[in-house]
């Protein structure tokens, strides 16, 4: 896929930070139509009007998408009003904490994250999917998972499993696809390190793996999306660690990551304050 210009493109968590960003490459391209889904109002309304002025299509609906009545909902009223979508992509995401596990105070965070970052993905793309699949223009799915998904790390044991799930379903999603032979849709899955959004406030950038800029991220994955690669993983060291981390014995790979500063890196974490 050499262009967006003519799809329909929908962006979850689209009011602000990698969401904003990846709806605007999509308003830039000449997209067709530019769907945001957001919880927060105020800011998605603002970011539909700044597309939206840059001469873009803009759709904007609010969406809570730990709620699969929620996303049902929204997804029927896209695709009554938009029609089918052509590019998906899966960004809306969320951590909480830096507490030990046996420290969670509040277990509905487990919920809560398990819902947004593993759940959200699987049951918004099957709004969207089968349209792709019984279609025949290009069409992408995008999902936006975290190199916590490839490499174990502490004081994030909850957000680790929710990103593992994402990208274990997505990439599995692809084989099938392929196993099918629907070649004109393909899965993407994005594995960044922590990203400069204000998500990862207080988190530490380890041996030779800066905290990632946003525009970096969203270029790469934008590209690499409509070239239909598989698996993302930014920067090269997580692609390191994670084939360390496969050939070295267990204590062995703790002490690897641990001295290259992987299994400090959540120590002073403190996140986005609202």
């Amino acid at each position: 896929m050499k262009t967006v210009a003519g799809k329909k493109v929908l962006v979850t968590g689209a009011a602000r930070g990698l969401g904003k960003l990846f709806a605007e490459r999509a308003v830039r391209e000449g997209a067709a139509a530019v769907v945001l889904w957001d919880v927060d109002e105020p800011a998605l309304k603002d970011t539909a009007a700044q597309l939206t002025a840059l001469g873009g299509t803009v759709h904007h609906y609010v969406v809570d998408v730990s709620a699969p009545a929620a996303i049902a909902e929204a997804g029927a009223a896209v695709r009554a009003e938009v029609g089918d979508i052509d590019i998906l992509v899966n960004n809306a995401g969320i951590v909480r904490g830096n507490a030990y596990f046996w420290e969670t105070k509040d277990r509905a965070d487990i919920d809560k994250t398990m819902a947004i970052n593993s759940l959200a993905p699987m049951y918004i793309t099957l709004e969207f999917l089968p349209a792709m699949v019984a279609g025949t223009g290009e069409a992408r799915v995008l999902t936006i998972a975290s190199s916590a998904g490839l490499v174990s790390n502490p004081r994030m044991s909850v957000y680790a499993a929710s990103k593992w799930a994402a990208l274990g379903w997505s990439d599995s999603v692809r084989i099938e696809l392929e196993q099918a032979g629907h070649d004109h849709v393909t899965m993407t899955t994005v594995c960044p390190t922590y990203i400069n959004t204000g998500m990862f406030d207080g988190a530490k950038g380890f041996l030779f793996t800066p905290i990632l800029e946003q525009d970096d991220v969203v270029d790469t994955s934008w590209r690499e999306m409509k070239n239909g690669t598989p698996l993302v993983i930014l920067p090269w060291t997580s692609r390191l660690n994670k084939a360390i981390s496969g050939l070295l014995p267990i204590k062995l790979r703790d002490l690897f990551l641990n001295s290259v500063g992987v299994y400090h890196s959540m120590d002073a974490f403190t996140g986005r304050k609202n």
